[in-house]
């Protein structure tokens, strides 16, 4: 049950983030793709925003896509926890910790759950239990 449990926590966080990055590189799913990223991205001081937004937009779909087969699961673990501290940083941690007013609840959440999983392992349905 055990490795059922792990498989699932690393599906739904990794398409998540697949997904998320999709929005970023491509504008898929209601994004708004490198060029809108990237002045979003500008205007929070992240500067040049289409480098900063292709950087952003890569680590979640890679770490994401990572993540959810169990390849290179602590470093998927880190990358999807990078970015969300970067999204605390830049975004979140101003608005004070609670999600209901945009602060970082959400994403201490997705860290925990990234680090954990990347510091335990991913199970016996991943592609490292093959490695």
């Amino acid at each position: 049950m055990v490795d059922m449990g792990l498989l699932l926590i690393r599906l739904v966080i990794g398409l998540a983030f697949v997904g998320h990055g999709a929005q970023k590189l491509f504008g898929w799913f209601g994004g708004y793709g490198l060029k809108g990223t990237g002045g979003w991205f500008e205007s929070i001081g992240m500067k040049p925003g289409i480098i900063m937004a292709l950087l952003a937009g890569l680590a979640e779909f890679a770490g994401g896509a990572m993540f959810a087969l169990g390849l290179f699961t602590p470093l998927a673990g880190v990358i999807i926890a990078g970015t969300m501290f970067m999204a605390i940083v830049k975004v979140h941690g101003q608005n004070g910790f609670w999600a209901a007013q945009n602060g970082y609840e959400y994403n201490l959440v997705l860290i925990a759950a990234a680090i954990g999983v990347g510091m335990i392992g991913p199970g016996q349905y991943a592609l490292d239990a093959l490695l």
